[in-house]
């Protein structure tokens, strides 16, 4: 088995490096991050989907994180997994995998496999990162491998996790894509060599872009669906009995998390940058998919003067304000701009999320969320229920609240709104 040292240890990094451990690796999980560190190597894990058991399993079993990143002079495999967030211009902000790159060519030794599994436009793993971790002088394919391998961590998903999700990987050279190969086939069920590095990092970029579109599809039908008094959701549903040629995707509040609201960005900064036209139906569904929590506050604004009530002053209950059910991660969660534009309109914003003890929106101070549901429900004029955790009773909800707007589709329609 393998040295192998994890750099970043968030919510791809952590289960990854885990999973690698288990399977009999030595791994070194490397974060900048002091208090990150000192708490993993407590068994304290930062991470919903990574559980204090499965740490306290992961360190006994040869796991263990840190600052220093000397700890890649003895790597027989690095893996980075840091942050691509969007920069100024719409492009991915490639700082942290460049800094990481440099701190790599600075320790690694000869003979190493150099994967990064960071998302970003096609091409950066050949022009950017394999040019800086070969610094010293060494060739990428005979002295070092690199490669590419798109993580497909789903937080909060109960049936794919590292072990069982297929793992596509595409180096440099042909070499490089068999060593990376070999490597995470020794703890994963499934690889699959793609072509070269570009294919692989297209093949995250197709995966999320697929996914944007799809999404962009409903959330434009669902408007006119309203106003053409179409139930979308049965209609969805209706179509996806077909056993072939079609996938069901549903409307909501808008878009979150790192991936679909970001990724297509990526690619769509690229072919401008690099062929000088737009990726057009990237641009469309962006649109589109942004201004659906406008559209949510719109019918907001639409039940409550049904009710003779005006917005300012109605107090609004948002009912889970996460980008997704079941997890704490709030990055790009549309019940931000959501609540931006009721708060803009004098509403008394309030939120029940067990998952977010505070929250923060709109530069606002961090609020605290409503510890008594039902107390909660009876006073709002108005609930708006964003993400059905499992944890919150729906039918406590139709049953206390006077109003409620459901934005998933998933309640009765005896006693609420649908989205549509």
């Amino acid at each position: 088995m393998s040295t192998l040292v994890v750099i970043g240890q968030g919510y791809v990094g952590l289960p990854m490096a885990l999973r690698a451990a288990q399977a009999g690796h030595e791994v070194i999980g490397l974060d900048l991050n002091e208090t990150v560190v000192e708490n993993l190597n407590r068994g304290t894990s930062h991470i919903d989907d990574v559980t204090s058991g499965m740490l306290a399993a992961g360190l006994e079993g040869g796991y263990k994180a840190t600052l220093d990143p000397r700890c890649i002079r003895e790597a027989d495999v690095v893996v980075v997994c840091v942050p691509t967030p969007l920069s100024a211009d719409g492009g991915p902000d490639l700082r942290a995998v460049e800094a990481t790159a440099r701190t790599i060519g600075e320790h690694v030794q000869p003979g190493a496999v150099c994967i990064l599994e960071s998302t970003t436009y096609p091409g950066t793993t050949e022009e950017i990162f394999a040019p800086l971790v070969t610094a010293n002088g060494y060739t990428v394919g005979k002295d070092l491998h690199v490669a590419f391998s798109p993580e497909r961590i789903d937080p909060g998903n109960q049936i794919y996790g590292v072990k069982n999700t297929p793992k596509v990987v595409g180096g440099i050279t042909e070499q490089c894509t068999e060593k990376a190969r070999d490597f995470y086939a020794s703890f994963i069920d499934t690889v699959v060599p793609a072509k070269g590095a570009k294919e692989a990092e297209m093949a995250k970029l197709l995966e999320n872009t697929f996914r944007h579109v799809n999404i962009a599809l409903v959330n434009e039908m669902v408007r006119f669906c309203q106003e053409l008094e179409i139930d979308l959701w049965d209609a969805i549903d209706a179509a996806s009995t077909k056993p072939f040629g079609f996938m069901g995707f549903r409307p909501g509040p808008g878009v979150g998390g790192h991936c679909i609201p970001i990724d297509p960005s990526y690619l769509s900064h690229r072919v401008k940058a690099k062929l000088g036209y737009a990726f057009r139906m990237v641009e469309l569904a962006e649109e589109i998919n942004h201004a659906a929590p406008w559209y949510v506050a719109d019918r907001c604004r639409a039940i409550l003067n049904n009710e003779r009530k005006p917005v300012n002053g109605s107090r609004i209950l948002l009912l889970g304000v996460t980008y997704k059910p079941d997890i704490s991660d709030q990055r790009e969660s549309p019940a931000i701009p959501l609540a931006n534009r009721l708060n803009a309109w004098g509403a008394d914003i309030r939120y029940y999320d067990p998952f977010v003890p505070l929250w923060e929106f709109g530069g606002e101070t961090q609020m605290e969320g409503e510890r008594e549901l039902e107390v909660a429900l009876g006073e709002a004029d108005l609930v708006v229920l964003l993400q059905p955790h499992s944890s919150i009773d729906l039918a406590l909800v139709q049953a206390t609240a006077t109003c409620v707007l459901d934005t998933r589709g998933v309640m009765s329609r005896s006693k609420t709104v649908h989205l549509l």
